[in-house]
């Protein structure tokens, strides 16, 4: 099988271009590096030992596929490079991952939300220290196996989603800057998954079946409230679950075990379904209620990061306030210190603070993003004559 790979570097062939690919050890980056070498590219494998997921470290267990960036799948990068014939770098950024992504991940379930841990660990690991290491091999350009197009529209440089829209990462990309995307590129944004699939089987890699990783790495079997218990004993505090209305329905063994939406291990006896709706980690209370107290239909964002053009005052857009919701309309009011509040046409369901609310246009280019904030205890009602117009296509 074969598939031309679009020049990377404007005004350079490929032999004259030096590019460094973040290799994971999965099928994606060995992919993306296999066809950067076999287009003639000087091509250098680069792969992050993030968390040391082996058997001393899970209490004796096997390790399984599901996780990235565990040992095993440092061997697996180093493997492909081997068989290709192309130079692999292992850098060792774990106690850097520490500090950056998993002491996020313990604080914000301390503080009742939900955190994306991959999304911080590309802002603040993969595309920082990659990118930094890349130039310094004197790469022309970083290469990664992500699901997304990269595009330029009027003059400047776009993401936008992928053709295959169930593998679309762009949600995860939102706090790409500027700066990054011009030496980034994504060879695979064009293709669909069993192509790839097809791809690196024609190519040799012994990884053209491995399992997609899905689970946290640092969090064996998804007990993500275990590994908070276990960096901050205190997320074991009881307290209590209330009703909407006030009424103590029960207790809670740390709030770490519940998210917004969630539905099992709530207390039983009520007429109707209960959902946790809110986490009050000042009161260190779960709060829940019927599923029609999960919609809402305005909520802030922090940290703010535009890829689109200048911001107005307001913009209409379509809006993913989780990694496979399907984007809706809304209106996004840029406000200071990079803030916003999002307004939807329609109301949604589980709006979970520390999630993020991503952005795009109709024809899937991706403006930007933010982290969702907590809603406040007495939300402002949304004006009567509110309406909310499809953002316009770029």
């Amino acid at each position: 099988m074969e598939f031309n790979l679009p020049p990377l570097v404007k005004g350079k062939t490929p032999q004259e271009t030096t590019v460094v690919v973040a290799m994971s050890g999965g099928v994606d980056s060995s992919c993306a590096a296999a066809l950067c070498h076999a287009a003639g590219y000087k091509t250098i494998g680069m792969t992050l030992q993030l968390w040391d997921y082996t058997p001393a470290s899970n209490g004796g267990k096997t390790k399984e596929f599901g996780t990235c960036c565990a040992l095993d799948d440092v061997y697996d990068a180093r493997r492909v490079c081997q068989k290709i014939g192309i130079p692999h770098y292992v850098l060792n950024m774990e106690s850097a991952f520490k500090g950056a992504v998993i002491d996020d991940f313990v604080e914000t379930y301390l503080a009742g939300a939900t955190p994306i841990p991959c999304v911080r660990c590309n802002q603040r690991i993969k595309f920082k220290e990659l990118l930094e290491k890349a130039k310094t091999l004197g790469a022309d350009v970083l290469v990664t196996g992500h699901y997304v197009r990269k595009d330029v529209v009027n003059g400047q440089l776009v993401l936008r989603m992928a053709d295959d829209t169930k593998k679309d990462q762009t949600y995860y990309l939102f706090t790409t800057t500027p700066e990054q995307l011009a030496f980034l590129e994504f060879p695979l944004g064009c293709l669909e998954k069993p192509k790839v699939r097809e791809l690196a089987k024609s190519l040799g890699l012994h990884v053209y079946q491995k399992k997609d990783s899905y689970d946290i790495c640092f969090v064996p079997g998804g007990d993500y409230a275990a590994v908070v218990k276990k960096f901050a004993p205190q997320a074991n505090q009881s307290g209590n679950i209330i009703h909407i209305n006030g009424q103590i329905l029960g207790q809670h063994q740390g709030i770490v075990g519940y998210t917004v939406g969630q539905r099992k291990g709530l207390p039983g006896g009520s007429a109707e379904a209960l959902y946790v709706v809110n986490i009050n980690a000042a009161a260190n209370q779960v709060v829940v209620g019927p599923r029609s107290a999960l919609a809402r239909q305005s909520f802030t964002v922090k940290e703010l990061n535009w890829l689109g053009a200048a911001q107005p005052e307001e913009l209409p857009i379509m809006v993913k306030v989780r990694a496979q919701h399907t984007p809706v309309a809304g209106v996004i009011h840029f406000l200071p210190q990079q803030r916003a509040e999002v307004i939807l046409a329609t109301p949604e369901e589980a709006i979970a603070p520390g999630q993020a609310a991503v952005f795009y246009t109709t024809d899937g280019i991706m403006l930007g993003g933010g982290w969702i904030e907590p809603q406040p205890a007495h939300p402002t009602p949304l004006p009567r004559n509110m309406r909310v117009e499809i953002a316009p296509t770029a």
